[in-house]
């Protein structure tokens, strides 16, 4: 069987719990998620309008909520620093202030670039304020469950697009695009209430005064960041995986409203194909959470997820051939399944390869490289309708993306585990220091899942404290 990537270092004074006040941590996880992915593709069902108000083109209206997945993914690194210094809590419900301050901005926009800078840099920079410290403390309160939680965290971005996608098109009905920008702006700011529920595992401790060397900003970085993850050979093959699926990842849910009303469905329809989207992948996130927990498949994660990316890019594939709105419906339901089975496993994976000492930062180095390929897609694939007049080449292009990422994780993983067999790979002990470690990290006490970090693969007989 493959080497197991899994395992922890943790402190002994601080066990993750695995349950009790973790699942409250989890349920603002939920919140905090649900809102950080499902917001910028709920907004797509303003975007006819919005095209129309502002005489603008598919490829200018996409970069609306490109560059707010885009600013989500680079504020990562800003936000892992901040949360490493000041806890997940803090920056939760700072992120939700800045949510609800665009979207109530962005109702008074004049041009479509107050929408860019409003919605898309200050909307986006405060849904990464949001994503990343809820992955990271999910981290902290669960070990031996952790798969778990996650696929319950992150079946928030289905239940809160199922949400917010008709409760957008009845906004938009009642009260225009402008007031339903304001009203958004309050619904945003329950992010601070899902932030009050990130208590800290550890209390805070007295900081001692004394005397400390001077050191330049890199160095206050470098202490923050930790860049030898990028000489894990297992860190760098999911980052290459990932930048190539993130091109076709988010473009067909962008469109898929716009496509079905290019057919001719009409509005509320072509809304409810997002809701039904949402609805499988629901089910589809703690389902795959489950499956990734078992014996037989958590030692093989990472090959569930190469397989899960490979679907999702046939299903985009297949999408042209579906005729009529029965078609889109089939199609939404096959992308629910995929698109669960991705999101579940995402940051699964990247936790499963770095554990949770260096997944705050592993999660800010990954998201600011992958904010490029999320802020070209949906641009690219609007260029590409607004070039062909279709839609059809816009989801052969985000297909097959996907496609070639699955197969390539799929080959490498392979590649990277029988290389892990034939010798450990000599992977850099962690240089972050967390603000309240103060003791030495010694081996997690669960037995399955107790491999160092040092090299994630060997199980040595006895701990050896890393320093």
């Amino acid at each position: 069987s493959p080497p197991c990537f899994g395992g922890s270092i943790m402190s002994v004074e601080h066990p993750p719990p695995d349950g009790g006040w973790g699942w409250a941590v989890v349920f603002g996880a939920f919140i905090s998620i649900g809102f950080s992915y499902a917001f910028p593709k709920a907004l797509t069902i303003f975007f006819k309008e919005i095209q129309e108000y502002f005489s603008v083109s598919y490829s200018e209206i996409a970069w609306v909520s490109s560059l707010m997945l885009a600013a989500m993914y680079a504020g990562g690194p800003v936000s892992s620093i901040l949360v490493n210094r000041y806890g997940s809590r803090p920056v939760v419900i700072a992120g939700g202030v800045m949510c609800g301050v665009a979207m109530v901005t962005a109702s008074f926009a004049t041009t479509i670039t107050h929408l860019y800078v409003c919605v898309g840099v200050v909307g986006g920079f405060g849904l990464s304020f949001n994503l990343q410290p809820s992955l990271t403390i999910i981290g902290k309160y669960f070990q031996a469950r952790r798969p778990v939680a996650n696929g319950l965290a992150m079946a928030g971005s289905p239940v809160f697009l199922c949400t917010l996608a008709p409760l957008n098109q009845f906004l938009f009905d009642r009260f225009g695009w402008r007031n339903s920008f304001f009203i958004l702006g309050a619904v945003l700011l329950n992010c601070c209430v899902a932030g009050s529920l990130m208590r800290p595992l550890r209390p805070d401790q007295p900081r001692v005064e004394g005397r400390q060397e001077k050191r330049t900003c890199m160095d206050n970085v470098g202490k923050l960041l930790d860049f030898s993850l990028f000489k894990h050979r297992g860190f760098v093959i999911y980052l290459v995986g990932n930048v190539l699926m993130f091109f076709g990842f988010f473009a067909p849910i962008v469109f898929l409203a716009p496509y079905a009303k290019h057919q001719g469905v009409d509005e509320y329809s072509s809304a409810f194909l997002l809701s039904i989207l949402a609805m499988v992948d629901m089910f589809a996130r703690p389902g795959t959470g489950l499956l990734a927990n078992t014996k037989w498949m958590r030692p093989r994660v990472q090959y569930l997820f190469s397989f899960a990316i490979s679907y999702s890019g046939i299903c985009h594939l297949l999408c042209p051939l579906a005729s009529g709105y029965g078609g889109l419906v089939v199609y939404a339901i096959f992308v629910g399944i995929a698109f669960g089975m991705v999101c579940a496993l995402l940051f699964e994976c990247l936790m499963d390869l770095v554990g949770p000492e260096r997944f705050s930062s592993a999660v800010g180095l990954v998201t600011i490289i992958e904010c490029c390929p999320v802020l070209l897609g949906p641009p690219i694939g609007g260029t590409l309708v607004d070039v062909f007049g279709e839609y059809r080449y816009m989801y052969f292009l985000c297909g097959a993306m996907m496609l070639a990422a699955g197969l390539f994780l799929f080959a490498m993983n392979g590649y990277n585990y029988r290389r892990r067999r034939e010798g450990p790979e000599d992977v850099p002990a962690p240089i972050l220091r967390h603000r309240h470690t103060h003791r030495k990290p010694v081996e997690s006490a669960t037995p399955a899942l107790g491999a160092l970090r040092r090299d994630p693969c060997t199980r040595s007989p006895a701990p050896r404290p890393l320093h």
